[in-house]
């Protein structure tokens, strides 16, 4: 083989050799990864790309049917740096973070975010998205996510209000935060996505497999969880039982007001203290949240009504999900000067709003790619405009590289996973190209996506080991397989 691989200044290593990092939350001081900048890929002696995969007998979890879409898929790409990023990143949840078994006679699945072995409602229902579409030709892989289905159900019922969970009840760092913590919670800022991603992940595995016995009494009693905290954040009796303080260095990591943040007027939305950034909220009517709110309730009151006869649950689904999309027709957008009618990001029903985007999913730009407005929407497209642009304080372009970071991390930090949502919601086949090239431009090497990388060094990143962006990736190559992009794929160059 060639002595040449990456020649590597990282902290903390790759991949499973992050154990400093294995029990930090994101809201951990940052910590920066360096990689040479001439970094290189590893290639065999016939100058084939080396896999970056865990050894087989490492992987968490095999499946033949994604096995066998990663080497179909490497045979169509012929770029060969494109299908070795491929290859690394799309099976990266199955090897690395997927923990499935049985409990009670039922499939339960536990699932890493990476580098912090914990389970984020949001992170593990993205995470094993793209595999659903694969579940009717892999008994186990159904399996899976099923698991997955059912122990988000379980989450929920332990605490609504949590955003991270551990694998039982074993404590963990943020304890003493000042709010109603339990040993089973890693982490508990209350983000509406964390209840959105769940009722998104089931409704596609039911959609795909007909399998409809996730939905069981766990589910029944989640939903009814789900629905009396979006009430109760919507804040018209009281400011409701939530609280959040944390003692920190970060301004974003803990709630303003004795714990309730920013005051908000009671006007159908619904309150998200805290970002898909696990980054509180300034005005807590996080607009990409409320939408993806609406289009999740909807699902629900399709699966009770469907599945469950449960009528009077779906109606107040239904119900709800009218009221907040009332009040975001009254209160989302903002007359922009420069790019007309665009949607805010975060409001608080006075009247003030806040323009920028965040990398995190739901984010404006994002919120065509969870279907939760038409691609095509005139404010939606004024606002993917503003989004990427400087008139966005997070949007940050440098000379490795452009996009959308966030607060999280901070200034000239750019997250893959904006530039990401920019091909998945491109009309324009130049633009899927240009963020396809931009990506096997700013994996320094690795052939991992990253949390964020500097924006005129992306040998300098965050994250080596995040399995959200790595298997979005490789969502993203199949989507543009499947949508008839192949030539476009296969006409990409790697510019570093």
């Amino acid at each position: 083989m060639e002595k040449v691989f990456i020649k590597r200044k990282i902290a903390f290593g790759v991949c499973g050799l992050l154990g400093t990092l294995m029990s930090q939350s994101t809201a951990m001081p940052v910590t920066f990864l360096e990689a040479n900048e001439n970094a290189v890929a590893v290639r065999d002696n016939v100058g084939r790309y080396v896999s970056n995969r865990p050894p087989k007998q490492e992987r968490l979890f095999h499946s033949d049917i994604i096995e066998k879409k990663i080497q179909e898929v490497k045979q169509m790409l012929t770029n060969p740096y494109l299908a070795w990023m491929f290859e690394n990143c799309f099976p990266n949840t199955l090897d690395t973070t997927v923990h499935h078994r049985q409990s009670d006679g039922e499939d339960d699945t536990f699932v890493y975010t990476g580098d912090i072995h914990a389970m984020w409602l949001r992170d593990s229902g993205a995470q094993v998205w793209p595999y659903v579409q694969f579940a009717n030709s892999d008994v186990e892989l159904k399996k899976m996510i099923r698991g997955v289905i059912l122990r988000q159900w379980k989450c929920i019922n332990i605490d609504p209000y949590a955003n991270a969970f551990n694998d039982g009840p074993t404590g963990g760092p943020w304890m003493n935060d000042d709010t109603d913590m339990k040993p089973e919670l890693h982490e508990r800022k209350y983000e509406i996505d964390s209840l959105c991603y769940p009722l998104r992940l089931a409704y596609h595995y039911w959609k795909v497999t007909g399998d409809d016995s996730v939905f069981n009494d766990q589910w029944i009693q989640a939903i009814s969880n789900i629905l009396r905290t979006f009430r109760e954040q919507q804040r018209k009796d009281g400011l409701g039982p939530y609280r959040f303080m944390r003692r920190t260095e970060r301004q974003l990591d803990t709630m303003s007001n004795n714990g309730y943040g920013h005051p908000v007027k009671p006007v159908g939305l619904i309150v998200s203290c805290f970002r898909p950034s696990d980054d509180a909220a300034t005005y807590q009517f996080l607009i990409p949240a409320n939408f993806f709110a609406v289009t999740s309730l909807r699902k629900a009151a399709e699966i009770l009504e469907t599945v469950n006869q449960e009528k009077e649950i779906a109606s107040e689904c239904d119900l709800l999900a009218d009221e907040v999309e009332d009040a975001l027709k009254k209160y989302a957008t903002f007359d922009h000067p420069r790019y007309g009618t665009i949607y805010a990001f975060e409001v608080d029903g006075f009247g003030n709003q806040l323009l920028m985007d965040d990398a995190n999913v739901p984010s404006l730009l994002g919120m065509a790619y969870l279907g939760d407005v038409d691609v095509n929407d005139s404010v939606y497209q004024n606002t993917r405009r503003f989004v990427w642009s400087e008139d966005n304080p997070y949007f940050f372009r440098g000379t490795a590289g452009e996009g959308i970071g966030g607060p999280h991390v901070g200034y000239d930090m750019i997250w893959p996973m904006s530039i990401m949502m920019k091909a998945f919601t491109s009309r324009d086949d130049a633009e899927i190209k240009w963020c396809i090239e931009m990506l096997m431009a700013t994996d320094a090497g690795t052939g991992f996506m990253h949390e964020s990388f500097d924006k005129n060094n992306a040998a300098k990143f965050t994250r080596a080991w995040f399995a959200w962006q790595n298997t979005l990736f490789g969502e993203l190559i199949l989507k543009l397989i499947e949508d008839g992009k192949l030539n476009l794929l296969n006409s990409v160059t790697l510019k570093r």
